[in-house]
């Protein structure tokens, strides 16, 4: 803990110690309104089906990986008695798992394809969590909990790309930010509710029963996947109410 609240303090001094201060952001003809932004960015989202699906699918799955985040740390450093250093390796390990995912998207999707790349990796990540509640003591517990880490976090880092890819490809320039805000808040909002409801739970069912509940939702989350529609053109995606649709521009191909 006192490493960590050291680097934050030395992110402040190196904040602190930038001479050119950042400029004034341009004025705009009207003021920015979160919540009305916030709304455009749902309708922008829903009226997607591709991304409706894609939005669904991370509300439920990321939820449920952060409803586990508390209850693991419950298991691991009470159920299970693990040492300091054995939490922290089990933290810290897996996370080799999400820079290798990432690494290996590029030449993986050049192999198999963005669509068969975004289901494969997306259905990959929500195979892990339901192993949780299996975990045993003593070493084979903390090896057992790195590797489901891993494979989680590798997976996650092959989609995490891809999903980002679809999305920027899918929404309009003009509604990026707006969708981007939007998911966000939602993502945000889910994860909390999930992780108090994780609490609600355990304390009825107990610890592992809570993490089997978890697993259970990461894996229905692999249904809501762009199975039927996986189009990342934004075209034709008609606008939200009072909002511009951005025409593309044309290209050669469209030319006489």
């Amino acid at each position: 803990m006192a490493v960590d609240a050291a680097s934050f303090l030395g992110s402040a001094i190196g904040i602190r110690r930038i001479r050119r201060p950042e400029p004034a952001p341009p004025a705009l003809a009207t003021a920015p309104r979160l919540g009305r932004d916030i709304a455009v960015g749902w309708q922008y989202i829903l009226r997607h089906p591709g991304l409706r699906a894609l939005f669904c699918n991370s509300l439920l799955f990321g939820g449920s990986i952060m409803m586990t985040s508390p209850l693991m740390a419950v298991l691991m450093l009470r159920d299970l008695g693990l040492a300091p250093w054995q939490y922290g390796l089990a933290l810290g390990l897996p996370c080799l798992g999400g820079v290798l995912g990432s690494r290996l998207t590029p030449p993986l999707t050049r192999r198999l394809g963005q669509r068969r790349i975004l289901l494969l990796s997306g259905v990959a990540r929500t195979l892990w969590t339901i192993l949780l509640p299996l975990v045993p003591s003593g070493a084979l517990g903390v090896f057992t909990i790195v590797a489901v880490d891993f494979g989680l976090l590798f997976a996650a880092g092959v989609f995490n790309p891809s999903f980002t890819t679809y999305r920027m490809e899918a929404t309009q320039d003009a509604f990026m930010s707006r969708v981007a805000t939007s998911w966000s808040v939602s993502s945000k909002t889910f994860q909390a509710v999930f992780m108090i409801a994780g609490g609600l739970i355990a304390d009825a069912v107990g610890v592992r029963g809570a993490l089997l509940i978890a697993g259970v939702l990461c894996l229905s989350s692999a249904l809501l996947l762009p199975w039927k529609t996986t189009r990342t053109s934004a075209q034709g995606i008609p606008a939200p109410a009072g909002e511009p649709v951005q025409q593309p521009a044309p290209s050669p191909a469209d030319s006489p």
